[in-house]
Parts: structure tokens; C-alpha cells; sequence
């Protein structure tokens, strides 16, 4: 699978842009703050309905204008697809497939998916709880773009069993008489049968994930592991280790809540569910975030989207791939490495302040990206 053109309107620091790709390494290079990234970033969107930089839609719509538009067409094989999404930040967006306006954005999960490594990615070791949820999350939704719809349902019943817990906890401060509760059981019992579903397919990943994790790894920086991915939740705490299926995962689930109850009362949160668990990342004994040095925080990043790609792909259906900004940041052992490993991919998208960032051995399309205009000046010498 290929991106053969994308298009962009009011994106960012785009007016409009017209871009075609060809399969095989395309580079855009450039001073930063020009908008190199804008372009992979709106790749990116295509794929995940969201950005890797910015968690709201409103910092991707032009200065001053209404909405953007990201168009791309996609082929696979002897297919090709026109997939579009309209951006309305406060409003709902908008989505085309070859376009027919009967879509709904969720519709064009799957068309294009992508691996994309960038600066932030040392979030994933470094960073919250929250930033290596997202990663699951996101790739258990490049392999079943259906969890995108169980992802939705989740937040929505979350939300709504925070709304009850928080009126509860108001109306205990304020001296009122214990509201009636009742209602609550039906909400855990919703929060359970959804979280267990998110719950399996993040299991399920975990074990998939973890041997090609420890290889990518060992490729990258070799007698430095082994790494272990290892969630942290109900599911997988003191008597909960044989919960496996979906049934399982929903017991454990519903009594972990039903433990936690008096305090979520006091607080007026939900304190237990997907939304709070963690995938902790070890290096050897040790968990990499305090422990890991910068260049392994760095090459434990790459392993984790090196075995996504490598996951992706065996799958069917191979990702675009996405270097932003990437090459910078590695010393010249890692760079070559990481070269090596990703060129033989069906289409590598490489952003770099100046072409000297790209290594010799990702040679393809050059563009020339200055103050929102995108120029292609050949392929590589």
C-alpha cells in the first residue's frame, strides 16, 4: 500500500498543496518551522483520525480560515481509493470515500495506516502513563480498525459514570441525603463488558508485540537488552493472572470497581479501568523510564515502532512508514542502523532539516520544502 497524491487545504501552514508520491523513500527537507512535518502529520491524520503533535483538531486548521480539508489517494494492489476528511474544529468532521459523502469519519480507518517514529516518541519511555496507552490503543486500531467503536463507547460510558460519581461525592460534601446509587451498578456493569474487550485486544497485542520488540531492539542496540513489555492493571494484579477471555477480564473488572467504590464516592472519579493502567517498559530488570539512558530511552522507542511496523506488515496491508525529524536525534551507529532496517519498506516518509540528515542508503524523491511551498528537485544523487 501506497500514498500516490496528497492534498491539502488550509492545513496548517498550507493554503493549498498538491503533492505526488511515488513508492519507495520520498524525502522533504527543509529549514524547521517550514512545514515538513504538517505534511507527513497530515498523512498521519488520514490513518489515525488524530495528530501525533497536538491532541485537538484546532491548531490543524489554517489561521483564519474555517476548516481544512486532507485528501489523499491511496493504492493497493490494482485498487485505488480517494479518501477525504473535512476538519471542523467545535463541529463534526466530515469524510469521503471515493467521494461519497455517506461516511462517517470512523469509516476510513484502515484505507491507510501508518508507523510513524518522530521526536515525541521519547514520550513513550519517558512520559505518562497515558502516552503508552495511546500507542496500544492506536495500533490495536491499525489492526482492527472496529476497536474504534469500542475506544468511543469506552470514553462514553466513562464519562458518563464520572458525571454520577461526581454529583455523589458534591451532594456527600454538601451534607444532602445519599443520593440513590442504584443507577451506579448499571454503569459499572458497562464499564466492565467494554473495558474487558479493550482490555483482550491490549493483552493480545502485549504477547504479539513483545518478541518483536526484544529483536528490534537487539538490531538496534546489539547485547543491550532484553526488553519485557509488562501491563500493569486489575487484570494482571494478585489473583487475576489466568484472566484471559473477555468474561474473565469482566469479572475482574467489575469487582475491582465494586473494591474501590468508597473511595471513587469520596473523589468523584472512576479510579479503576484501562484508562489507568500502564504498560511498563523494562530494560533488562529495570524499568527503562529513571532507569534507561537517553540513547537507549531513544533506541527502546524505535524497537517499539520498529515491531509495530514489522506486526503491521505481517498482517497484510504494509503501513507507510514516517521518519520525522528522526535521524537528527540518533548518533551514527543508530542512524545507519535504522536505515537499514526500514529501506526496504513499500513507501518511507522522510522529513530532515537538511538532506546531509538523510543517510545515503534511503535514496528516492527529493522535495524542497520552504515557507509553505513544497518543490520537488529529483530524486537523491
Amino acid at each position: 500500500m501506497h500514498v500516490a497524491h496528497l492534498s491539502l487545504a488550509d492545513f496548517r501552514s498550507y493554503a493549498r498543496a498538491e503533492v505526488p508520491l511515488d513508492p519507495g523513500v520520498t524525502a522533504f527537507v527543509g529549514p524547521n518551522g517550514h512545514g515538513k512535518t504538517n505534511l507527513v502529520e497530515a498523512v498521519g491524520y488520514l490513518a489515525t483520525l488524530g495528530s501525533h503533535r497536538v491532541s485537538s483538531d484546532a491548531p490543524l486548521v489554517r489561521m483564519g480560515a474555517e476548516r481544512a480539508v486532507v485528501r489523499a489517494a491511496v493504492v493497493q494492489g490494482d485498487r485505488q481509493q480517494l479518501v477525504e476528511l473535512e476538519l471542523n474544529p467545535g463541529r463534526a468532521n466530515r469524510a469521503r470515500i471515493n467521494r461519497s459523502p455517506q461516511v462517517k469519519p470512523r469509516d476510513v480507518l484502515g484505507i491507510i495506516r501508518t508507523v510513524m517514529f518522530a521526536p515525541e516518541d521519547l514520550a513513550l519511555v519517558k512520559g505518562d502513563p497515558g502516552e503508552r496507552r495511546r500507542f496500544l490503543d492506536e495500533l490495536i486500531t491499525a489492526r482492527t480498525p472496529r476497536m474504534a467503536g469500542v475506544r468511543s463507547d469506552y470514553d462514553r460510558v466513562l464519562k458518563q459514570r464520572n458525571t454520577l460519581l461526581k454529583s455523589a461525592a458534591m451532594a456527600r460534601r454538601h451534607g444532602g441525603r445519599g443520593m440513590d446509587l442504584s443507577t451506579l451498578d448499571v454503569w459499572d456493569q458497562h464499564l466492565a463488558r467494554v473495558g474487558a474487550e479493550l482490555l483482550a485486544q491490549r493483552l493480545d497485542l502485549i504477547g504479539t508485540l513483545q518478541p518483536l520488540a526484544d529483536k528490534a531492539y537487539e538490531q538496534l542496540a546489539p547485547g543491550g537488552g532484553p526488553v519485557a513489555l509488562e501491563y500493569r492493571g486489575p487484570a494482571t494484579g494478585e489473583g487475576a493472572a489466568g484472566a484471559e477471555s473477555r468474561e474473565e477480564l469482566y469479572g475482574v473488572l467489575l469487582a475491582s470497581l465494586a473494591e474501590v467504590r468508597k473511595q471513587e464516592i469520596e473523589r468523584g472519579v472512576t479510579l479503576v479501568g484501562p484508562h489507568r493502567d500502564d504498560l511498563v517498559l523494562k530494560l533488562g530488570r529495570l524499568p527503562a523510564k529513571g532507569y534507561a539512558s537517553h540513547g537507549e530511552s531513544w533506541s527502546y522507542a524505535l524497537a517499539l515502532r520498529l515491531a509495530s511496523y514489522d506486526l503491521l506488515r505481517s498482517e497484510g496491508n504494509e503501513p507507510v512508514l514516517v521518519l520525522d525529524d528522526v535521524f537528527a536525534e540518533l548518533d551514527t551507529r543508530r542512524r545507519d542502523r535504522l536505515a537499514e532496517l526500514v529501506a526496504p519498506g513499500e513507501q518511507v516518509l522522510v522529513t530532515a532539516a537538511v538532506d546531509g540528515d538523510v543517510p545515503a542508503l534511503l535514496a528516492g524523491a527529493r522535495y524542497a520544502v520552504s515557507d509553505g511551498s513544497v518543490e520537488r528537485i529529483g530524486p537523491s544523487s
